[in-house]
């Protein structure tokens, strides 16, 4: 009943929150440069004015800025995101073809991430004093510090130019015709790269934390007390240091795992993932205001909906935190 109580209270807001993200959108892309029918018109060949005007009132940009805006939102309420201007496709037919590749990618570098950056965090605060601490550190540092299409293209360049021994770009082998677990097992082939490259980064900011925070931890005293019971030095680290030293390391997970969806942006690019990352580049580069809006209404509920999960797990890893908190 708490939960519940909990899921209803963050999706009332998160309402509120994205009926104020889809005004703040709808006006920021108001302001970008471009006008799309001109631009169509321009691809079409056709010049004259009469052409232009047919295409302004097919998308209803001859429309007064209020008048728009309800459009808009009254569609949005609906989740009719109006169409794509350059494809002619329902925004959210778009969306949700590209939808799941995102979420595979995110998903799978979000777990890589935390799970390597929580391992080699503990590893690096056991070994605070040694030389492979030192180096897990060092290790972290770089990958936090190196832009990550630089990363993405020298893996491109190491593992499929010179090893050839994975895809450098797409979801699945062109014309290969895979069924069943092939296609899986081909599907894990394309998502290697892709998956670790945006999981580096974030794994250095969890190795880091997770390091920092076993480290106050071990100065507790509740520690100190196990210590002093003779409990084994693994046992401590593990269910009195590390179990302490989760809690800022998720509410750190939950806020990371909404900003992987822009992260996707660049690496779904530069593997060409079908992804709506990818998705978002092309729109950009077209001027596709219509399916822009719509990726980012649902790149925002993706964000909104991560929130809210951590807030469960927080309460679940920390019982002690009350409802109101």
């Amino acid at each position: 009943m708490l939960y519940a109580r909990l899921i209803l209270s963050r999706l009332a807001k998160a309402v509120i929150v994205l009926f104020l993200i889809v005004i703040f959108n709808f006006f920021l892309i108001q302001m970008a440069p471009g006008d799309p029918a001109a631009i169509l018109a321009g691809e079409a060949g056709a010049t004259d004015a009469e052409f232009l005007r047919q295409l302004t009132e097919r998308f209803g940009l001859d429309q007064p800025l209020h008048v728009q805006l309800w459009r808009y939102v009254s569609g949005v309420a609906m989740l009719d995101f109006g169409f794509s201007y350059r494809q002619q496709v329902p925004v959210l037919d778009l969306i949700l073809a590209r939808l799941p590749a995102t979420l595979l990618l995110t998903g799978t570098a979000f777990v890589l991430s935390l799970v390597m950056g929580i391992v080699a965090g503990s590893l690096a605060a056991a070994r605070v004093k040694k030389p492979s601490g030192s180096i897990i550190m060092a290790l972290a540092l770089i990958f936090y510090a190196t832009p990550l299409f630089w990363v993405a293209l020298m893996s491109v360049v190491l593992f499929s130019v010179y090893l050839d021994l994975l895809p450098a770009y797409g979801m699945v082998t062109v014309g290969a015709g895979h069924t069943g677990l092939a296609m899986v097992l081909d599907v894990g082939k394309h998502l290697v790269l892709p998956a670790t490259t945006l999981a580096l980064f974030f794994m250095a900011i969890y190795t880091r934390m997770t390091r920092a925070s076993m480290l106050e931890a071990s100065q507790q005293d509740f520690v100190k007390t196990a210590r002093a019971k003779g409990l084994a030095p693994r046992i401590i680290q593990r269910r009195h240091i590390l179990r302490n030293a989760l809690l800022p390391i998720i509410t750190l997970a939950g806020l990371q795992a909404g900003q992987m969806v822009g992260g996707a942006i660049l690496t779904e690019t530069v593997f060409a993932w079908p992804g709506i990352g990818r998705l978002m580049y092309e729109a950009l580069m077209q001027c596709d205001y219509n399916l822009l809006l719509g990726i980012f209404f649902f790149s925002a509920a993706l964000v909104i909906v991560f929130n809210i999960f951590t807030d469960l797990v927080y309460r679940l890893a920390d019982p002690r935190i009350k409802e109101g908190s």
